[in-house]
């Protein structure tokens, strides 16, 4: 004969709690620690990566070429997907703490 030893609702309530409890300061780092674009320093094209990747801040004067089905003419940091943020200045998982420029291409 099995016996019920616990509630479900039970159950789902303490794993509620016990993720809310993880949540709550995740959320807070990831509130707190968010930098804007604008206050990272810029990619200097001189630095190795940036070398490595012929980034340029304006994409015109980049060695482009049709790749993935995107024209040259259309590629841009500005759409890539690792570019994070909008405006002049934008954030690139490439390059962690520094911002690209949004018309610039690598």
């Amino acid at each position: 004969m099995k016996t019920k030893l616990e509630n479900p609702s039970r159950r789902r309530a303490l794993k509620m709690v016990a993720g809310g409890a993880v949540l709550i300061p995740v959320g807070a780092l990831v509130a707190n620690g968010t930098a804007l674009a604008s206050d990272l320093p810029k990619v200097d094209e001189s630095d190795p990566v940036a070398q490595g990747l012929s980034y340029r801040h304006d994409a015109t004067q980049a060695p482009r070429v049709d790749k993935a089905g995107v024209p040259a003419a259309e590629q841009l940091c500005s759409n890539c997907q690792l570019a994070m943020g909008e405006g002049e200045w934008v954030g690139c998982a490439i390059f962690p703490g520094k911002a690209v420029n949004a018309n610039g291409w690598c």
